[in-house]
């Protein structure tokens, strides 16, 4: 897959494209990705989904709370995996919010991106003040000689439903849930970086994750069982969300892997985390021996779960 991260495109060829935020690229966007490509491999044209980065909501009104389930770069992984030929990553300004609709057209969709298809929603808005509508878009296909397929009511609905369950599931620790709409695992993806070492000395060695993109959505703090893959080989472990309120006093949230059977050092390293499911809340013990004792215990947990996922 190629990734275009402005509209400066040196498109060769014809396309069909679809247009969206496809935060989470969950089941009900992937339905809709896999009609793109269909819908371009049956005309010998390339796929390609235009998006918009930062979310329109973060520029148009100031809305800088707005949490999303992927980083752009996570969105761009799981994207590539379903089959996508190209990725259009649009910086979004206000400036760009003022094309009108026929320009939107006329400038993106026909000179850049060459569109003889888009499959878009029933309800898709766009142009200034997002004045144009489905029927206005059909109107400039045929003047500029390009198809309009509709996605239907019940697969927006779909999309929409699916996106607030995953929200919601992570914000209660709800890892199954969460994953069981995405159709693959919710990950988290930064750098590792140096911590206290506070887990050494206890027997549970941690890699601190540090995820510098504040839009991330984070899960409920709590202990959850986790997978990576590192070197090449995949390692499961145990994960931390929280502050640990036992041994360290400070309020910064962190996020700490304890992984299994794997002693190498990765510091500085870039890794995805996977989540599994989610042991227990976070708490306060009174030594840190039983901060100890409950860890092997979330360990001989984690394993148990990890073993039946090994059986399937």
């Amino acid at each position: 897959m190629k990734i275009y991260k402005s509209l400066k495109l040196d498109f060769d060829f014809n396309t069909v494209v679809t247009i969206g935020t496809f935060d989470g690229v969950h089941i009900g966007h992937q339905k809709i990705i896999e009609r793109l490509v269909q819908a371009a491999k049956k005309s010998h044209l390339k796929s390609v989904v235009l998006t918009f980065f930062p979310h329109p909501r973060m520029v148009l009104q100031k809305d800088a709370n707005i949490k999303l389930i992927n980083t752009i770069d996570e969105r761009s992984y799981i994207l590539e995996q379903l089959g996508l030929d190209v990725l259009v990553v649009k910086e979004f300004t206000k400036e760009f919010s003022r094309l009108t609709a026929e320009e939107f057209v006329i400038e993106v969709l026909v000179k850049q991106l060459r569109v003889k298809k888009i499959i878009i929603g029933y309800d898709h808005q766009f142009g200034r003040n997002r004045a144009a509508n489905i029927d206005d878009l059909k109107v400039f296909g045929k003047q500029y000689n390009f198809e309009v397929e509709e996605i239907s009511a019940q697969d927006i609905n779909d999309v929409s439903v699916s996106s607030t369950k995953i929200r919601k599931a992570l914000s209660e620790g709800n890892i199954k849930i969460a994953n069981k709409y995405l159709g693959s695992n919710f990950m988290l993806s930064g750098h590792v970086v140096k911590g206290k070492g506070l887990g050494n000395t206890i027997g549970f060695p941690t890699a601190n994750l540090n995820i510098t993109e504040t839009y991330k959505l984070i899960p409920k703090q709590g202990v959850y069982i986790v997978k990576a893959s590192i070197q090449d080989q995949t390692v499961f472990g145990m994960m931390n969300i929280g502050f640990n309120p036992t041994i360290d006093s400070n309020n910064e949230q962190s996020i700490e892997i304890h992984f299994f059977n794997f002693n190498q050092s990765i510091y500085s390293e870039s890794l995805v985390i996977e989540l599994l499911d989610r042991i227990r809340d976070e708490q306060k013990f009174n030594s840190v021996s039983e901060l100890k004792e409950q860890l092997l215990k979330d360990k001989e947990t984690s394993l148990k779960h990890i073993a039946k996922l090994h059986a399937k």
